[in-house]
């Protein structure tokens, strides 16, 4: 088939790229010019495992290729995904729906009669009815449908060529076909197919991440009742997930979540709930909003108190900028919210990242960056573990235990072999595991420096 996809952020980049290497004519479409430059370039314009060489081999073949021109988009082809933001709006929670409705705006005066415009941008339920509206006046013989994107930031090239499920919302048997035969290469692998409504469609999206959000910030709240108890949340979490009822995805206690989704999408979620008048369903929301944010200040709570009780004139490692992952997105990062919290306080913070160095540099200009993390680490007084990348889980402790001045840890993750840096001389704590470092020690004169009682020795 011959589609195209206007807007070539992660989402779309990703979609476009995926649906050339199923065989389909592609043509993506951006407003932003270097974007399309180097997505022509075969070069991803963010850091994505595997975009790279699928790109390579997609606009390689002549498959895929990218354009400004929405007027060439619509000679090219009949069938448009819309992949472009919906962030949260300045003055509200709500979703800001002004690329989307530009889209629609622009695209409807050139579609060609029987186009189907599909949705896979978040939106607020109502959204394509809004539009299909808006379509009729301008282009009555067209289309609009909505089919939502489950894709995850740093595994996004396979969730989109092996998905967990497709939905669709249409209102024709002929919209229905269309998708079946975009996705068929899925559909023949048994990839489950759910054709529904598009405000059915809609709220699956929010629904779902609604409910991975809620999962994060239970356990995090669990992870307080931990710390206020002296009991475990790491071990609380393996036990509970172990019920195949609630599963242990997404039960992973720490600094709770961040970047270009979930935070924005239960906010607008709630918000659009309030407009149709169940603003009460959905209440829950509010407080795992809430839950969520509170991680960030314990976090920065923590630290201070490991380090005597206040920041100024201490230096701090950080161990990751992203949100999350094999990603450079720095959007809503917790990671640099809280590095930013400490720094404010008066402490020197020195952030290092595998990918995201040059958009934290964007985001946050005052902060300092090291490319190694030995350099991150030198003389500092406190380390602390804030995106769990791969390369963190591979460090010596032994080794950087020779950098720093004094060999304290936070793992607000809670994903390092803690005990393995308990034995090269190291204190940890984390969060909702208070029994990793008992409670907190006044600093104390040793050797010329200060260090907080029974560091150098690794008690607990």
């Amino acid at each position: 088939m011959r589609i195209t996809v206007i807007g070539t952020g992660y989402v779309g980049a990703v979609h476009a790229a995926c649906m050339a290497e199923t065989g389909h004519e592609v043509l993506g479409v951006d407003i932003d010019a270097d974007r399309i430059a180097s997505l022509n370039a075969a070069k991803a314009p963010m850091h994505e495992p595997g975009l790279d060489d699928l790109l390579t081999r997609t606009v390689g073949s002549g498959r895929l290729r990218f354009t400004t021109s929405l007027t060439e988009a619509a000679a090219f082809a009949q069938l448009h995904f819309i992949c472009v933001g919906t962030p949260q709006r300045p003055d509200s929670p709500a979703a800001d729906l002004r690329h989307v409705d530009a889209v629609v705006e622009a695209l409807a005066p050139v579609l060609r009669p029987g186009s189907l415009v599909v949705g896979k941008s978040t939106v607020p339920v109502g959204t394509a009815a809004r539009l299909a509206a808006r379509l009729r006046k301008t282009a009555p013989q067209a289309e609009i449908a909505w089919n939502p994107e489950f894709l995850r930031e740093g595994s996004a090239v396979r969730d989109t060529l092996w998905p967990e499920r497709l939905v669709v919302g249409v209102t024709s048997e002929r919209a229905e076909e269309a998708l079946r035969e975009v996705y068929a290469p899925m559909l023949r692998v048994g990839v489950p197919f759910f054709c529904t409504d598009p405000s059915t469609a809609e709220l699956v999206k929010a629904a779902a991440n609604s409910f991975l959000a809620t999962k994060i910030s239970f356990i995090n709240a669990m992870a307080e009742i931990c710390d206020a108890s002296g009991a475990d949340v790491t071990t609380l979490a393996e036990a509970i997930g172990e019920d195949s009822r609630i599963g242990r995805s997404f039960l992973q206690p720490g600094l709770g979540f961040g970047g270009s989704c979930f935070p924005k999408d239960i906010r607008a979620f709630a918000a659009r709930a309030e407009e149709l008048g169940v603003g009460d369903a959905v209440t829950f929301l509010h407080q795992v909003d809430g839950i969520n944010i509170r991680q960030r200040r314990r976090s920065v709570d923590l630290a201070r108190a490991l380090v005597g009780g206040s920041f100024a004139g201490r230096t701090v490692g950080v161990l990751g900028a992203a949100f999350k992952p094999e990603s450079d997105d720095v959007r809503d990062s917790p990671a640099l919210a809280v590095a930013a919290a400490i720094q404010a306080e008066g402490a020197e913070v020195r952030v290092h990242d595998p990918a995201a160095i040059d958009n934290a540099r964007t985001a946050f200009p005052d902060l300092k960056y090291s490319l190694v993390i030995p350099e991150a680490c030198e003389d500092a007084d406190l380390v602390m573990h804030l995106t769990p990348w791969q390369d963190y889980a591979e460090i010596d402790p032994a080794v950087l235990a020779g950098v720093v001045r004094i060999p304290l840890l936070v793992d607000a993750r809670n994903t390092l072999d803690v005990h393995a840096w308990q034995r090269a001389g190291w204190r940890v704590r984390a969060l909702g595991r208070p029994r990793l470092g008992g409670a907190s020690r006044p600093l104390v004169q040793t050797a010329g420096h200060e260090v907080p009682d029974g560091a150098l020795l690794g008690s607990n």
